[in-house]
């Protein structure tokens, strides 16, 4: 049986000032898609695009596959310029949204369809094909058409048809957005588990922001044809560099407040209301004494009290989900998202009663006002 191993032949990826401009829909000119992006794809990385519709993170995937070629800049695979190589000739392979399955052709015969097009030997097809059909627990249907198959087992599918012509680099165009929300974790999780095990350089666009955590080594933030931030998902959800990130990564409270200082490491501040606060780690600093901050601060940043706190609110609504209730606290005008956990033994607060709200100002950032 033929063994399935990518890890001398994956390769990194680089961009290089990549840039796509497209004719505008008047024809009066040109609009910019993607704008100088730098990026970095390491052997054996798993790098998600993450980001709005419209950002560019899926026309820069059709720039690495080539099906899109750039109007300026180099992408770089294994060392060599492939900017302009046809998509055939890259060692690249893409699973789409949409899965693009042959509906005439059975699962053995979508799979092996690769390797038919590289003119291979028989017995080469059958045993490669053989061994990926196993990796992907698909042998027991292989005579079977894909519309006899269910969604799930469709994009096992359509993986398997990538991975079995051995490519340098995989791609892939949100494969789970088809799939309910139960199967879509689970398939996140089996991607990601079969990606590790074959070692595969693998770049993944998606707009699901909980996707992008549970499978990257490393996120790539996108808004307006940019980069905006690049860390592994750890960095980017506890670090955010901008308002835009931390707001796109996750849920945020954005605090107004005015900056007073440092002590050390640590940035002394005065809320709204007149409270001041030391944030012992607020991130790197541009601000001038006297400046206008944010102060970024997570759902699960915030505890809300029966009395005391830093802040006084209100709740204005609290939805129980079980091991998680959460809440929408108003508070010096501002309206706070918070999360209380195990609320069998924490309690839910009332709609409508007033609280105390303490920040965890160990796990606050800071940001500039304009970011």
């Amino acid at each position: 049986m033929e063994t399935i191993d990518f890890s001398a032949r994956s390769s990194g990826v680089e961009l290089l000032g990549i840039t796509k401009r497209f004719p505008s829909l008047d024809a009066s000119g040109e609009t910019t898609a993607v704008n100088a992006v730098d990026l970095d794809v390491r052997d054996g990385e798993l790098v998600t695009l993450l980001g709005p519709s419209g950002c560019g993170k899926t026309t820069t995937l059709r720039m690495i596959a080539g099906f899109e070629f750039p109007s300026e800049g180099r992408i770089m695979l294994g060392g060599r310029d492939v900017a302009s190589v046809p998509p055939n000739k890259r060692g690249i392979s893409m699973v789409f949204q949409s899965y693009a399955l042959f509906p005439h052709l059975t699962i053995y015969e979508n799979v092996a369809y690769g390797l038919r097009v590289q003119r291979l030997p028989a017995a080469t097809i059958k045993a490669k094909t053989e061994a990926v059909l196993e990796l992907m627990q698909l042998s027991e249907m292989a005579k079977r058409y894909p519309n006899q198959v269910s969604g799930g087992q469709q994009q096992r599918i359509a993986l398997a048809r990538a991975i079995v012509i051995e490519p340098r680099v995989l791609l892939f165009d949100e494969p789970l957005s088809n799939l309910d929300a139960k199967l879509r974790e689970y398939m996140r999780d089996e991607l990601r588990k079969l990606q590790k095990r074959l070692g595969i350089t693998s770049i993944y666009v998606t707009h699901d922001q909980a996707e992008a955590m549970a499978i990257s080594d490393r996120v790539v933030i996108m808004d307006g044809g940019r980069i905006r931030q690049v860390g592994s998902p750890r960095e980017i959800y506890e670090r955010p560099e901008s308002r835009f990130v931390a707001n796109f990564m996750g849920k945020a409270n954005f605090l107004p407040a005015t900056f007073e200082g440092r002590e050390g490491e640590a940035a002394r501040v005065r809320l709204k209301g007149g409270r001041a606060a030391t944030i012992p780690r607020p991130g790197p600093l541009s601000l001038g004494t006297g400046s206008a901050a944010l102060l970024v601060v997570r759902p699960e940043g915030i505890l809300l009290r029966k009395t005391g706190g830093m802040l006084s609110g209100r709740v204005l609504r609290a939805t129980y989900f079980g091991g998680v209730v959460s809440y929408e606290v108003e508070s010096e005008g501002l309206v706070l998202l918070v999360e209380g956990y195990n609320p069998q033994v924490t309690g839910v607060f009332a709609e409508g009663e007033g609280l105390g709200i303490d920040l965890d100002l160990e796990s606050v950032r800071l940001l500039p006002i304009e970011s």
